[in-house]
Order: C-alpha cells, then sequence, then structure tokens
C-alpha cells in the first residue's frame, strides 16, 4: 500500500446485493450476448470446443509458473479482490493468478470454470483504488459470460492462422473472427462499468484507463487534459483519421483507452450508474425473464444512436450520404403516391 492509499479515508461502498450483470452490459454487448445463446445448436458448437481445448493443461501452465493469490500470497490483492466480489455479491471467487509481465494487463480465461490473471505490472503500479476497479472488471467478465466466448475467440484466431493458406476457408474464419471482435471491444465497455461499479470510484476508473495508456506516474498527467485527448480522437481530424482509426480498431479486442474512458463517463452521466447505486438495477433472480427481442432490439438502438451521434467525419459523410438518398427515396414515394392518385396525371395535363 502506498503512501497515499494510507492517507485516503477508507470509502464505503453499496453493497449490490443480487446484481444481475445485465446491469452493467452494454446493450450491444448483452445483444450479441443473446443472440448466441439462443442460436440453435450453439450449445453443440461449445461443447465441441471444451473437447478441442484443454483448459485443464491451461490452468495448470499457470498453476506452475505463475503465483495464485489468496490470503498468504499477494494479501493485499486478495484483500482487494475479495471486497471488488462483495461489492458485486459474488459468493465464490474465481482463481486468481499474477504472472510476470511489465505492461499492465489482466484477463479471464476458460470454458468450465473460468480463472482471472493479472500481471504484475498491475500490482506493481495501481494504486488499491485502481487495482479494484481493474479486479473488478474481471469479474464483471467472469460473470457476464466473457470468458467462454473469449476463449473461444483465442482458439479461432489460432484456426485461422493455421489454415490461412486455405482461401475459402480463411475468409469465411476472418468474417466470423471480425464480427466476435466488434462484440469483444463492446464486452470491454461492459467490463468497464463492472469495474466501476466495484470499485464505485469514478476517478479511479479513469486513472486506471490513463494508466494503461501509459501514464504510470500521474504528477505528470491530468485527468482533463487526457478526456481531451479523448474529444479529440473522436471527433478530430479528416476522413483520413477516420480511415486510420478503423484500421487501428478493426482488429484490437479492446477500444483504446481513450474511447474507454470517455464512453465510461458517459455512461456517468446519463445516470445509469447513480441508479444503480440507488438499488435500481436487475436482479439475478429474473434474468429467465429477461427478452431476446428486446436485447436485441437494445443493441440496435444503441449502434443506431451511436452513428447517429458520432462527430466522425466519415460517420458525417454517411449520414449526409443516408440523407441525401432518404431525401430522393420520400421524393419517389411521394412522386408515386401522387401519380397513382391522378394528380400527377393532372399536372401533366396541365
Amino acid at each position: 500500500m502506498t503512501t497515499d492509499d494510507q492517507a485516503r479515508p477508507a470509502r464505503r461502498r453499496v453493497t449490490l446485493t443480487g446484481i444481475s450483470s445485465r446491469a452493467w452490459e452494454h446493450p450491444a454487448d448483452r445483444g450479441a450476448l443473446t443472440a448466441l445463446r439462443e442460436l440453435r445448436g450453439f450449445d453443440d458448437v461449445v461443447k465441441a470446443f471444451f473437447g478441442m481445448w484443454n483448459e485443464r493443461g491451461f490452468r495448470l501452465q499457470y498453476l506452475a509458473g505463475s503465483i495464485r493469490v489468496d490470503h498468504r500470497q499477494y494479501p493485499r490483492v486478495y484483500q482487494l479482490f475479495a471486497e471488488a466480489a462483495a461489492t458485486l455479491d459474488v459468493a465464490e471467487l474465481p482463481d486468481l493468478f499474477v504472472t510476470q509481465a511489465p505492461v499492465i494487463n489482466g484477463q479471464a480465461i476458460g470454458l468450465d470454470k473460468p480463472f482471472i490473471v493479472i500481471t504484475t505490472a498491475a500490482v506493481e503500479k495501481l494504486d488499491d483504488e485502481e487495482l479494484r476497479a481493474l479486479l473488478g472488471h474481471e469479474i464483471g467478465h467472469v460473470r457476464s459470460g466473457h470468458a467462454l466466448y473469449k476463449t473461444i475467440m483465442m482458439i479461432l484466431t489460432r484456426w485461422a492462422a493455421n489454415i490461412s493458406w486455405i482461401p475459402i476457408g480463411a475468409l469465411a474464419l476472418r468474417g466470423i473472427i471480425a464480427a466476435m471482435l466488434e462484440w469483444w471491444r463492446k464486452a470491454e465497455l461492459s467490463a468497464d462499468r463492472a469495474g466501476l461499479l466495484a470499485g464505485q470510484d469514478p476517478a479511479a476508473s479513469t486513472r486506471l484507463l490513463m494508466k494503461l495508456a501509459g501514464g504510470g506516474d500521474l504528477t505528470q498527467i491530468d485527468t482533463a487534459a487526457f478526456l481531451e485527448q479523448a474529444a479529440e480522437y473522436e471527433s478530430g481530424g479528416d476522413l483520413r483519421d477516420s480511415i486510420h482509426k478503423f484500421g487501428m480498431t478493426a482488429w484490437s479486442t479492446h477500444p483504446v483507452p481513450v474511447a474507454r474512458a470517455s464512453e465510461l463517463r458517459k455512461w456517468v452521466d446519463s445516470g445509469e450508474y447513480a441508479r444503480i447505486l440507488g438499488g435500481d438495477y436487475p436482479r439475478r433472480d429474473s434474468d429467465g425473464d429477461a427478452s431476446v427481442t428486446e436485447d436485441v432490439k437494445a443493441a440496435a438502438d444503441s449502434y443506431r444512436q451511436t452513428f447517429n451521434e458520432s462527430q466522425d467525419p466519415l460517420v458525417g459523410l454517411l449520414r449526409k450520404v443516408g440523407g441525401s438518398a432518404a431525401d430522393l427515396a420520400g421524393s419517389a414515394a411521394r412522386g408515386a403516391r401522387d401519380w397513382a392518385s391522378g394528380s400527377g396525371r393532372n399536372r401533366d395535363a396541365e
């Protein structure tokens, strides 16, 4: 624990009793997960992956080469992990490992019994509030079932590399991977919300993203300036920048840190975060009543809202083209309607 942690008074966090993962899931993430779970035969595909991926061997690698966290090993990390889980009302802690790596990172892995891995850099460079947010982020992945689908994604990526010499098979697989990567990026936004709910400290969640972007020494960087970067990234430049941004993200598993910070701030500003802390959130015991149709519609609405509100130059151009097309379609429809009613023929006669 750092001197700053000792000086900072302990925050009182609200325990979110019985909270469902639907409370923090981004609409596009939840819609994709719902569609996958309802897809006929998808359970058979998942079982097939179980047979092809040696989860026990993978877990054994971390057991052999990393540190498993408990009250004796990394007790500070274990305490923060238990606190994050308790806040999200998770009774059974997944296994947690610390692995040697110089970059702040964490991941949830596994099909049958997911486990969490964080790096030594995360332990060393994050203060208690930031680390609690990271651990809550990974718990959110586990609770939402992301670990299952992310592990399948890892397997598909390896397959794509192995069959790259087969043109048709590789193209089909790359299409599936591109769609899953789009879901994965939305799943990261969901987990960011879970991390915020676990720590209940928006400033700490923002600092975590700043450190992920390269801000190891926060005395040298500024939160407002970082959020200004986010605004410039989202709206600045011209069509060339839009194309570059597409190339940066299309095959990435994570949104860029400034975009994640901006999305998390929008979620807080929407009032949803405060409503959840106030006790207004879906409960796990009502998960069975969730509507597939409503989840898919919410996902479509989310994409539509993002498209309509985006300040990206390319999206703005597409909106103009779409608007012009809509105007033309409307004019054509009105013309056809007038002609059918006879008013068009009368004008021609005049």
